[in-house]
């Protein structure tokens, strides 16, 4: 691979979910690429996140790719080395090695107007160019780490959930959980099982889903090597997803099945009626990201579990100490408490039109992008993941492959030459629809989650069903964009009007 300018393409950051779908495409469709990953391995999230328990809730039938469906699922929900492992072979299926710039981590990248390139930098000083930019570093790729009073004088042991130091024992040890999010709920029954105390620090309590998981038998890996079994499986999950979960999203009528499997997961397994107050959230089902889990309240429920709301005033040497002058003394404090979401594409700086800062302009008041993926005033940038593309109800899997499809449509609009961006007018009508579309929806329900800027601003979800979306996706309309260097008469255009949300 060259470094000279435009020796690239297209620069795509990131070798996770959203990065890879994107080589593959641009591989299938022999447009030339490079993938720039700060880490030595593929898989984003899937390769940070190795603690104990680590996994995903969504089912394993809608966890790959369509077009690259994996047929060795193990079990109903997929655990993190299956996900890694599945990720590696797609790498391999697809050749991309070749392509992959591991230890390469980008620290920004400017438009340069008069060359129509963007020229990237990486954090050791070196210097790349591409004509297309597609960041693709996820929502949930760096550790959000509380600013608590006393971290730095812990004389024990202390990671980050996202950072899990394997070489230590919490057998027989006092531990602190901080943080009772989706990743804590995945290793607090591992620590609770081996730790002689453990103490779970709760800001605010969760709505937990059964999660009914199981390891598959012949019958199921006969189901999913066939082509007919592969799509219902599919099919079914999506539905349910779409409409059942979408449900309880909108704070519609069929969402109360969501609401009563919540409670009666509450009830059946929290019986100490104390505790069960404690762990009873103050907000709809939804507001906050729903846990999916069947072991996750009974190991609070564990004798040597206990779980402490009042607030934390301070990390001591020997342990913490709440708002109420308790002090706990601990061995080990592990923070899951997330990462910072809303945060996007920090630490980069992306630089557009007329020195025009991506975060620190742009995105003073929250991230936001046309459908996800596109920004005025920065020209041949197509975001992957990018601001309100989440979901809280279906699988991200397939907002990603929706997205990479229209990337790839623009991408091959570009070919030639030329620059497009969205048109200014367009992007406002869009997050004036957008910003209507989430008033609606359960988020803003009063909650505080990761979904939201610390203004209360819903970043993340995307309102509407997933199925609106792709059709949105489905391909890129001419009048969306301002397109330079190619003659108004050979844009392409798409018959009749967008699909509007829900």
């Amino acid at each position: 691979m060259s470094d000279t300018p435009g020796s690239d393409q297209v620069a795509i950051i990131g070798a996770g979910f959203a990065g890879l779908c994107m080589a593959i495409r641009l591989t299938g469709a022999r447009i030339p690429f490079t993938v720039y990953e700060k880490a030595d391995d593929i898989g984003g999230v899937w390769r940070d996140n190795t603690y104990p328990g680590a996994g995903c809730d969504v089912p394993s039938a809608l966890y790959s790719y369509s077009f690259a469906v994996n047929q060795r699922w193990s079990r109903a929900f997929p655990l993190q080395d299956e996900i890694l492992d599945y990720l590696r072979g797609c790498v391999d299926r697809y050749g991309l090695r070749p392509n992959l710039r591991f230890g390469t981590e980008i620290a920004g990248a400017r438009y340069d107007e008069q060359a129509g390139i963007w020229r990237l930098t990486a954090t050791d000083g070196r210097e790349f160019t591409a004509r297309i930019l597609v960041p693709a570093v996820g929502q949930l790729n760096r550790p959000k780490w509380p600013d608590l009073p006393g971290q730095d004088t812990f004389l024990g042991t202390a990671f980050h959930s996202a950072r899990w130091q394997h070489d230590h024992d919490s057998t027989g040890k006092t531990v602190a959980v901080i943080g009772t999010g989706p990743s804590a709920a995945q290793f607090i029954p591992h620590l609770a099982a081996d730790a002689r105390t453990l103490y779970v620090f709760q800001r605010s309590a969760n709505w937990v889903l059964p999660k009914w998981d199981y390891r598959f038998g012949t019958g199921h890996r006969l189901l999913f090597r066939s082509v007919i079994g592969r799509l219902a499986l599919r099919g079914l999950w999506f539905c349910f997803g779409d409409f059942v979960l979408y449900a309880a999203v909108r704070g519609r009528r069929l969402g109360r099945v969501v609401d009563f499997l919540c409670h009666r997961q509450l009830r059946t397994q929290i019986a100490d009626e104390s505790l069960r107050a404690k762990l009873t959230p103050d907000f709809p089902a939804g507001c906050k990201r729903i846990l999916i889990s069947d072991d996750y309240f009974p190991a609070l429920a564990r004798d040597n579990v206990e779980v402490i709301t009042e607030p934390i005033a301070e990390i001591t040497p020997d342990g913490l100490r709440t708002t109420d002058g308790r002090t706990v003394t601990v061995d080990t404090i592990v923070y899951g408490t997330g990462f910072t979401a809303t945060e996007f594409l920090a630490p980069m700086e992306i630089v557009g039109r007329t020195g025009r800062r991506l975060r620190a302009d742009a995105w003073a008041d929250g991230a936001s992008a046309y459908l996800g993926m596109t920004v005025p005033e920065f020209p041949n940038l197509f975001l992957l993941y990018g601001p309100n593309t989440n979901l809280g109800n279906n699988s991200v899997v397939v907002m990603i492959e929706a997205q990479v499809r229209y990337v790839l449509a623009c991408v091959r609009r570009l070919r030639g030459a030329g620059e497009l961006e969205v048109d200014p007018a367009v992007f406002a009508r869009y997050q004036a629809e957008l910003a209507a579309a989430l008033h609606d929806t359960v988020w803003e329900a009063g909650c505080t989650s990761w979904y939201k800027t610390e203004s209360g601003r819903v970043t993340n979800n995307w309102p509407g069903r997933v199925i609106g979306y792709r059709g949105r996706t489905r391909c890129p309309t001419a009048t969306d964009f301002v397109l330079t260097g190619r003659p108004r008469h050979e844009r392409d255009t798409v018959a009749g009007q967008p699909e509007s949300m829900g």
